[in-house]
């Protein structure tokens, strides 16, 4: 898995939101600018505070939006394809573009401790596509790229751009922090790496205590 171009934005607004209920936003004090976000001290603790009471309270999570290019095996997209209220994602396509390079291991997620027979078979599949692929090319005969469509494995890496905010990764954190899945370890590790990640959208999490 590979998470690229990170950008989270539009934090100013989400906590000029935050206060508007007890317009209090002159106890504000988080520094704003073209290039600086510093999150004040009075700001967080009312933001924790509100994160504390629950997804009805910590409203302005959803305003902060996060946009980043992801490129993962299909077996995890179908699983994050749960999440569709609040997302938007562009994906590069398989119908247009399976065809227009060589297919390699490298446009696969496979495993580096497979035995040599599960080595054997991962060379025997990535043949088998290109094959197909190639034949399709030469011959222009739609058969060949239905095959390679309806044989195309699950591992095959999709890049795609994904945007979603605080509140929708704050849900997948605690959802999918213990996933067999070794992907989505690798997505809630990059959660935390995110401005104020740990203090927000991970709050509370007890193995972080």
């Amino acid at each position: 898995m590979e998470l690229n171009y990170t950008s989270v934005y539009n934090f100013e607004g989400a906590f000029r939101g935050m206060r508007a209920p007890m317009n209090s936003w002159d106890k504000s004090d988080s520094i704003f600018t073209i290039d600086t976000t510093l999150i004040g001290e009075k700001d967080l603790q009312l933001a924790q505070k509100l994160v504390r009471a629950g997804a009805e309270h910590a409203k302005f999570l959803r305003q902060i939006f996060v946009s980043v290019d992801i490129t993962a095996p299909i077996y995890w997209w179908k699983e994050m394809d749960t999440y569709k209220v609040g997302t938007v994602a562009n994906s590069t396509s398989t119908m247009h573009k399976l065809a227009s390079k060589p297919i390699t291991e490298e446009d696969f997620t496979f495993d580096d401790d497979w035995d040599l027979d599960f080595n054997l078979g991962k060379k025997y599949i990535v043949s088998v596509c290109e094959s197909l692929r190639k034949k399709y090319i030469d011959t222009k005969d739609k058969r060949y790229w239905r095959a390679l469509i309806q044989l195309l494995p699950e591992s095959y890496n999709q890049t795609r751009t994904w945007t979603a905010n605080y509140a929708i990764l704050r849900n997948i954190y605690f959802q999918r922090k213990n996933h067999k899945l070794i992907e989505w370890h690798q997505f809630c590790d990059w959660i935390k790496t995110l401005p104020c990640g740990e203090e927000l959208i991970i709050l509370g999490d007890t193995n972080e205590n």
